[in-house]
């Protein structure tokens, strides 16, 4: 159905017969670098519609929802587990990032995991949290082979920005979380590639600092480390899309970044999926 979820009533839903509801509701009402408005936010209208409706679903026995960290301490979040609990609903929540899964993308997210009274949770959160150790694997495995200069870091960012990067080589373990401003802001929307060992990007970055940052001196230096975005398709392995997963051909790159930093990590959420619907205690 293409509609919007304000216009759905809950005889329509009742009628479908589900059990399970999985949201992702609109994150700018609760991201730091926002107003933070929260309940008074238009863009929390589509969640409090849903709340008005879970009351009234006769056959929902799951919820899952996931939003931005710092959502644990928003009215939104602490409205949901008033109509969860006035529902006869149990709930867990869990701040999780694909890094404790062996996943080398460090993006922290709010999970509330939430069932009916009747149906008993099969993990408790400490076994849950307790992967935070868990060994990632190394970038090389996600890497395209890219030719060409659409994705390399053009040389007037490195002249002004180039300190700010957070660079990573392919034996990194490691990516710092990627924004839906990708590929258009530098700092703190993601980490940037170069193919050269972190021993020569030291050296090519002690070497510029002899200059002023601002000399063009600094910026032929730093060319030549080759740094470059990360492709759509290597962010899409990093959250963990399926191999075969492709965008429609209409969609730029640009957007391709906006879409991947507004979505989720695919394995994260499969596997919570599974311990939400999983009723045997896992020992």
């Amino acid at each position: 159905m293409n509609r919007n979820i304000q216009a759905l009533s809950a005889d329509e839903i009742n009628d479908l017969n589900i059990d399970a509801i999985l949201m992702s509701p609109p994150c700018q009402p609760f991201t730091r670098v926002g107003l933070q408005k929260d309940v008074l936010d238009n863009r929390s209208l589509s969640l409090l519609h849903a709340l008005s409706l879970i009351p009234q679903i006769k056959t929902l026995k799951y919820i899952l929802l996931e939003n931005v960290k710092g959502f644990e301490k928003s009215e939104m979040r602490n409205a949901i587990l008033k109509c969860i609990g006035d529902c006869g609903f149990n709930y867990k929540e869990l701040i999780l990032s694909p890094c404790q899964f062996g996943i080398p993308n460090s993006r922290y997210r709010y999970y509330l995991l939430a069932k009916r009274k009747d149906l008993e949770f099969c993990f408790d959160d400490k076994k849950i949290i307790s992967k935070r150790n868990k060994s990632c694997y190394m970038l090389h495995t996600i890497l395209e082979n890219v030719e060409g200069s659409q994705y390399l870091i053009p040389r007037k960012l490195l002249q002004k920005r180039a300190w700010l990067l957070d660079i990573r080589t392919s034996q990194s373990d490691g990516s710092c979380c990627f924004t839906k401003a990708y590929g258009h802001y530098i700092e703190g929307t993601g980490s940037v590639y170069c193919p050269y060992s972190e021993e020569v990007i030291k050296e090519a970055f002690l070497e510029a600092s002899k200059y002023d940052k601002q000399s063009l001196k600094v910026s032929d230096i730093l060319e030549k480390l080759k740094l470059r975005y990360f492709t759509p398709k290597e962010v899409c392995r990093l959250m963990c899309f399926p191999e075969e997963f492709t965008f429609p051909e209409h969609v730029t790159c640009k957007q391709k970044y906006r879409l991947l930093g507004n979505s989720i990590n695919v394995h994260v959420v499969s596997r919570l999926i599974f311990l939400l619907y999983t009723e045997k205690k896992i020992t």
